[in-house]
């Protein structure tokens, strides 16, 4: 069996000669003739066709269950070698023995609905706003007055973790306490997701302790910790994990050079995963449609019995935004909007209802302006930022 690395190259060279340089680089060759040319470690050129190439790497070559190792095979050197001006890892097609390694997330989607007692609908999400800066009872306050409005998950920003203005443990008491008031007054229930991103040597400890002071789901910024540290987290934390994907750009943007956002996407989930930003068909981070639909079928699909991730739509999400969003994502998707919600001219739980009642409007398939005309807070969003 073997591992299919499927890529997009651009180079000067004739195509088969790229392909078979980015092979030899990544398994058993070197920049001259060495012994051992016919080395049953060796990778293959499978195809070479255009600018598509792909490679097949012995599954022989990984150590199961060592996701590090697996991309300093498929996604290493090869991005230096100098014949080569641009190069993309497309997918990965990995090998059954590899998956097995992998148990895929401890909560999926049928999960975290289960918790909420949500079914039948997408989860409509926030920020809280200002991303930093607020005190552990600030951002209580917001998080409450957006649980109010009716949505069903607040998140950290990435950027916050364990600072000074805002530690971790104090801020995720008072947020708890406030929407645990939320649920006892209302019913509402929602996941607060404690960003405990942190380096490997405290990352678990931090979301252990998190989970022990009451959290109910926790957040991690995969590509600046890791995706072994998110594996850790779900074999161990047993609340849903949070997947923001900050730094992402760096890889995904250059639709000629990088990593697709398909190979995260399926990285995530094989390392346990519940939710991932994975893009926004609207808004300020909206990428190409193809690209939002290959990691929404990756976190959704069948495969290897893994259980199915939500994928989350935010960045300059507002009420207008939400149906061409839940057109791409569909039911099972997460819908997320931080000034999108606190921005409302009525403040955040208006906000939240906005959000929500343009949720309600494409399920009911009844137009924006139209549901608006009984929903006051939708209405105000659709003449404050526009329809």
């Amino acid at each position: 069996m073997e591992l299919i690395a499927k890529y997009h190259v651009e180079t000067d060279l004739p195509i088969q000669k790229a392909a078979e340089a980015i092979a030899a680089e990544q398994s058993t060759g070197t920049w001259t003739a060495v012994r051992g040319q016919n080395n049953p470690l060796a990778a293959r050129v499978i195809l070479a066709e255009g600018n598509n190439v792909e490679i097949g790497f012995p599954e022989e070559l990984f150590e199961p269950g060592n996701i590090p190792q697996y991309l300093s095979v498929v996604a290493g050197n090869l991005f230096g070698l100098g014949d080569l001006k641009k190069v993309r890892l497309q997918d990965i097609i990995f090998p059954e023995g590899l998956l097995r390694a992998h148990r895929g997330p401890g909560f999926g989607i049928e999960d975290a609905r289960k918790i909420l007692g949500v079914y039948g609908r997408p989860l409509v999400g926030t920020i809280v706003k200002p991303k930093v800066g607020l005190d552990p009872a600030g951002t209580a306050a917001v998080a409450a007055a957006a649980v109010r409005g009716g949505l069903d998950l607040v998140k950290d920003d990435e950027t916050l973790t364990d600072q000074s203005f805002c530690p971790l443990i104090p801020r995720l008491e008072a947020v708890m306490a406030a929407l645990d008031k939320v649920e006892t007054q209302t019913g509402k229930k929602a996941f607060y997701a404690v960003n405990v991103t942190a380096g490997a040597d405290k990352i678990l400890e931090r979301a252990l302790q998190a989970v022990d002071r009451g959290a109910n789901m926790v957040m991690i910024d995969v590509l600046t910790a890791g995706f072994s540290a998110l594996e850790d987290l779900s074999r161990h934390v047993k609340v849903p994990v949070h997947v923001h994907r900050t730094m992402h750009g760096a890889f995904t943007r250059d639709k000629g050079h990088g990593i697709a956002m398909l190979v995260i996407s399926k990285l995530v989930r094989m390392t346990g995963g519940t939710n991932l930003h994975t893009g926004s068909y609207l808004g300020k981070m909206a990428r190409e449609t193809l690209e939002n639909d290959l990691s929404r079928d990756a976190l959704r699909g069948d495969w290897h019995g893994y259980k199915r991730v939500f994928p989350v739509a935010s960045g300059g999400v507002y009420p207008a935004k939400v149906q061409g969003n839940l057109d791409g994502y569909g039911i099972d998707c997460i819908i997320q909007a931080g000034g999108g919600v606190h921005g409302h001219p009525d403040g955040t739980t208006a906000g939240a209802r906005a959000m929500v009642q343009a949720t309600d409007a494409w399920l009911k398939q009844i137009p924006l302006k139209e549901y608006a005309k009984d929903h006051k807070e939708l209405e105000t969003a659709l003449k404050f930022w526009g329809s």
